[in-house]
């Protein structure tokens, strides 16, 4: 199946995709001017964007039952309510009030980043095709684009609350065509199976390890570029628009790739890849050298958070595969928001450097938790298939 084809089949969620890249690659690309407005040292600032992690994981609760409510519109209303949160952070200089804000733009993230996952997971058992790569590969794009215009108004003083409106309008323009119907699934006659705890942990846990690695990136990379290794203004936006790039281009390549092998020995490869990423970026010399390591990062890690989702909804009931995505949604999205926090603490105690190094670590960890689940993937199948 072709990439078009992909993103004709699920082109409602991936417009969703495109709104939150924007907002995401507009703050990452905007840290450095966020961080001197509030005064904050980067631990402070880590600690601030605690308030998101606050909001998303309020949102594993709520989002299930606003989708259940809302129906056809949910996407869409998440998509205005992201658009309107953005615009209060760019606006603060106190840094509780910032944390608070942040509160509100991690709940309206978590609402449509919920939904549009599990929308495409939706798609995926309603065409028997995968789609979750396309999917975030528009959000990198969009991520990417929003990073380059950054680098771009940074450069010539535009504020950020200009830019970040400028974002909403975008975002509103979208919304007629995110509107999508909710494919209801019965409970299967006579289900009397366990609530797929494991599933969603194990694959809950590839996601948070690859979330948190991008989310490092994305909120570090700029500083890394301007204050370790001396870039200007457009040089450091230039980091995650770099990621964002690449990441789009792996993740295009990975809808070939999960047409041709399975999820598991994808996700162990691909950490290791990204690992190396993340050791060069650590380890640079230069900006031309940490845009490789972040290059090769995104390229490794831009797979590992869409296979985590699509291999969550492979393992559960088709009644509980909405639950279970967002269930899995939410603990890979807290990485976007726990990995700033820890980053600012490495940071404010080792440096840069060796923050950016400890994520090499951490995207190691992927390889043991993908073994982990292809035993689970391997039992679920010999169960289901019962004694011959």
């Amino acid at each position: 199946m072709s990439i078009r084809n992909a993103l004709f089949l699920s082109r409602r969620p991936a417009a969703a995709f495109v709104v939150v890249g924007f907002f995401w690659g507009c703050f990452a690309a905007h840290v450095p001017v966020l961080k001197a407005q509030l005064g904050a040292s980067d631990a402070l600032f880590g600690l601030l964007l605690l308030g998101s992690a606050t909001g998303l994981v309020s949102s594993m609760w709520l989002a299930p039952r606003a989708d259940r409510w809302l129906g056809s519109r949910s996407m869409q209303v998440g998509a205005i309510a992201l658009g309107l949160a953005w615009l209060l952070p760019a606006l603060i200089t106190a840094p509780l009030l910032f944390a608070m804000t942040m509160g509100l733009v991690g709940l309206a993230s978590g609402l449509l980043d919920v939904v549009m996952n599990a929308r495409v997971s939706e798609l995926e058992a309603r065409h028997n095709r995968p789609l979750m790569n396309a999917n975030h590969a528009m959000f990198s794009i969009a991520y990417a684009m929003a990073a380059l215009v950054v680098s771009v108004t940074r450069e010539v003083g535009v504020p950020p609350v200009i830019v970040f409106a400028g974002f909403s309008i975008c975002a509103i323009l979208l919304v007629p065509f995110i509107r999508m119907d909710v494919a209801e699934v019965p409970e299967e006659d006579g289900y009397a199976g366990h609530y797929p705890f494991w599933p969603i942990l194990l694959c809950g846990a590839i996601v948070l390890v690859a979330f948190m690695s991008e989310a490092t990136v994305e909120a570090w990379s700029a500083l890394h570029v301007e204050r370790t290794l001396g870039g200007g203004a457009a040089e450091g936006a230039l980091g995650p628009a770099m990621l964002g790039l690449t990441m789009a281009f792996g993740r295009f390549s990975g809808q070939a790739v999960a047409e041709r092998f399975r999820e598991i020995p994808v996700v162990i490869v691909a950490s290791l890849i990204s690992a190396s990423g993340a050791l060069i970026a650590a380890f640079a010399s230069s900006p031309t050298m940490a845009y490789l390591g972040f290059g090769i990062l995104g390229l490794g890690v831009s797979v590992i958070g869409p296979m985590g989702l699509a291999l969550v909804g492979k393992m559960v009931p088709a009644h509980l595969r909405t639950e279970a995505i967002s269930r899995v949604a939410v603990i890979g999205f807290s990485g976007f928001f726990f990995a700033p926090m820890l980053m600012g603490l490495v940071s404010e105690m080792f440096g840069l450097r060796l923050a950016f190094a400890a994520v090499a670590l951490l995207l190691i960890t992927a390889v043991p938790l993908a073994l982990l689940t292809s035993r689970r993937l391997v039992s679920g199948t010999t169960q289901q298939k019962g004694p011959a």
